[in-house]
């Protein structure tokens, strides 16, 4: 118990104690803040490496429709519905079942 008191009494284990509750609760970098600041890195890092695949993806797309003049029509058929003088384009729309 007296040590306890002493140890109370004592200004170094006072301002040190201090020091730990501001850079806890009240400093603008608190652990709240930092938890935070590491949820949203996680959140970037995953939207990261997503944007990254698809870019993958729409370079490869790309790299197919500059090079293939048969994926390039196939590509502008089915997105677009152009379709080539000679040709009829009939669309088919499935109806969803309620």
């Amino acid at each position: 118990m007296r040590r306890l008191l002493d140890l109370i009494k004592n200004k170094f284990f006072l301002v040190t104690l201090a020091f730990v509750v501001w850079m806890t609760f009240f400093d603008k970098n608190d652990l709240f803040s930092q938890y935070d600041y590491h949820q949203q890195l996680n959140k970037l890092k995953q939207e990261q490496a997503f944007y990254q695949s698809e870019t993958a993806k729409v370079n490869k797309d790309l790299e197919e429709l500059t090079s293939d003049k048969v994926k390039l029509e196939k590509f502008a058929r089915e997105k677009y519905l152009m379709k080539k003088d000679n040709e009829d384009v009939f669309v088919i729309v499935h109806e969803k079942k309620k």
